[in-house]
C-alpha cells in the first residue's frame, strides 16, 4: 500500500454472486486529485459528478461500488451517486464534496443506494493500510483476477511510491479511460502537473489497449497524491520525469492485466506499427488492425493469415505503398515488400504461444505505435450474452 492511504472492501449485496461490491480508497490527509473520465457521450452518473468535484483539485478518495453502473437512471442517478459520497463523509467527518464516485456494472437498473448505506459502517471499519487486496477484488465485475501494480523510485535521499489497481475485461476500447483505474502516491505534486502526468500515462497505456471496441459509460481514471513522503514533483525536472516513468510503468503493467484478462481470450496480442508517416498514422493503423474481428479471430483459430492485417492497413486512412509492407509473426516473417514469404506452417507454429508479436513495418517514414489487444472466441460471445443472467 501506498503510505498515508488506505482502503477497504465490503460486500454490500449489490451483486448477486454475494461477493465484494463496495471499495473505498482513503488518504490520511487532503490530496492533489486529477481524473479523466469516458469520452462516450452517455456518461454515467458518478463521472458527471466526478466532473464537477475534480476541479477543486483536492479530495480525500474514493467510493466505488461493482454491480450496478448507475447509468441511465435519471435524475435518481444523481442523488444515489450524491448519497453515496454523503455516506462516507459523514460517517468520517469530512467536508461536502471531499469524497468521489465511480460505479461499474449493470446499466440502466437503478442502484439500490440503502444496500451501499447499510454497508458503510463495515467498509469504514475495515480501513486499513493494507486494505488495498479487497478494495482491489470490490470493484471488480468480469474480471477473473484482481489488478494491482506498484513501483518506487529514488528522487534524491528519499522514497516516492506509486500504486495503483484497476478493473476491466470487456468494453475496453482505447478511448480515455477505457475502465476503471485508480493511482495513489505519496509525493506531493500540484494538481494541474498531477493531471498532465495522468494524461501521458493513459495515453501509453489505457488509450493503447483494445478487447471488443466498446467504451463505457463509466470510463474512469483517478489519481491522488497526498504528499507524506516530503518529496515535491515540479515539472521539467529530474524527479518529475522520473516520476511520470514509474507511473507510466504502473499503468502499463495495469494495462496489460486487463487486456490479459480480456473476456475469453485464449492469446495477447501486441500489434506494433514502425515506418508510418506519423506516430498519429501509426497509431491508427495499429488501431485499425487490433480492431479487425476478421484479425482476431484468425489469431484464434491460430491462422496467420496475414492477408486480413494488410487488408486493414489498407482500409486506415493513412499513407500506404503496399509493395513496401512487411509483417513479421512472433519472428518468422510471413510479408515483404507487400508479397508472401511462403513461411505459413513456420508461422502457424510461432503463434501456437499465448503471447502473439505482430510487428508491422511500412517503410514510409519514422511513425511508430504499439496497441495490445486479444482474439476474439466463442467463450467472448458467451459471457457477453449471459451477463444479465
Amino acid at each position: 500500500m501506498v503510505p498515508g492511504f488506505k482502503a477497504a472492501g465490503v460486500v454490500a449485496g449489490i451483486k448477486k454472486n454475494g461477493r465484494r461490491d463496495l471499495a473505498l480508497i482513503l488518504s490520511d490527509v487532503p490530496a492533489s486529485s486529477a481524473a479523466l473520465f469516458t469520452t462516450n457521450k452517455v456518461k454515467a452518473a458518478p463521472v458527471l459528478l466526478g466532473i464537477e468535484r475534480i476541479k477543486k483539485g483536492v479530495s480525500r478518495g474514493v467510493v466505488v461500488n461493482s454491480g450496478n453502473a448507475n447509468a441511465c437512471t435519471g435524475k435518481n442517478g444523481m442523488k444515489t451517486a450524491l448519497a453515496m459520497t454523503s455516506y462516507i463523509e459523514l460517517a468520517l467527518g469530512l467536508e461536502k464534496g471531499e469524497i468521489l464516485v465511480s460505479s461499474t456494472g449493470v446499466i440502466g437498473v437503478p442502484l439500490p443506494y440503502e444496500k451501499v448505506e447499510a454497508a458503510v459502517p463495515a467498509l469504514i471499519a475495515s480501513l486499513s493500510y493494507k486494505g488495498l487486496g479487497p478494495a482491489t477484488e470490490a470493484i471488480m465485475t468480469t474480471d477473473a483476477f484482481p489488478k494491482s501494480a506498484v513501483r518506487e523510485i529514488k528522487i534524491g535521499s528519499k522514497t516516492v511510491t506509486i500504486g495503483g489497481i484497476a478493473k476491466g475485461a470487456g468494453m475496453i476500447c482505447p478511448n480515455m479511460a477505457t475502465l476503471l483505474s485508480y493511482f495513489m502516491t505519496d509525493a506531493r505534486i500540484r494538481p494541474s502537473l498531477l493531471k498532465k502526468a495522468l494524461k501521458v500515462a493513459v495515453d501509453a497505456s489505457f488509450n493503447s489497449i483494445l478487447v471488443d471496441n466498446d467504451t463505457s459509460t463509466n470510463d474512469t481514471s483517478m489519481i491522488f497524491a497526498n504528499g507524506v513522503s516530503g518529496v515535491e514533483i515540479k515539472d521539467a525536472t529530474p524527479g518529475y520525469r522520473a516520476f511520470l516513468k514509474a507511473l507510466t510503468e504502473v499503468s502499463v503493467s495495469l494495462a496489460q492485466m486487463i487486456v490479459r484478462d480480456g473476456e475469453g481470450a485464449t492469446r495477447f496480442l501486441e500489434i506494433s506499427v514502425k515506418g508510418a508517416g506519423s506516430n498519429k498514422d501509426a497509431k491508427k493503423g495499429a488501431r485499425t488492425v487490433a480492431e479487425s474481428q476478421l484479425v482476431k479471430t484468425a489469431f484464434f483459430g491460430g491462422d496467420p493469415n496475414w492477408g486480413r492485417i494488410l487488408a486493414a492497413l489498407g482500409r486506415a486512412g493513412i499513407a500506404l505503398k503496399e509493395d513496401k509492407v512487411s509483417i513479421v509473426f512472433n519472428g518468422i516473417e510471413v510479408v515483404r515488400n507487400g508479397l508472401d514469404t511462403g513461411k505459413e506452417t513456420e508461422a502457424a507454429d510461432a503463434i501456437k504461444t499465448r503471447d502473439v508479436a505482430v510487428a508491422i513495418d511500412l517503410k514510409s517514414g519514422k511513425g511508430s505505435a504499439k496497441l495490445w489487444t486479444t482474439d476474439l472466441s466463442y467463450e467472448y460471445v458467451k459471457i457477453n450474452s449471459a451477463y444479465r443472467t
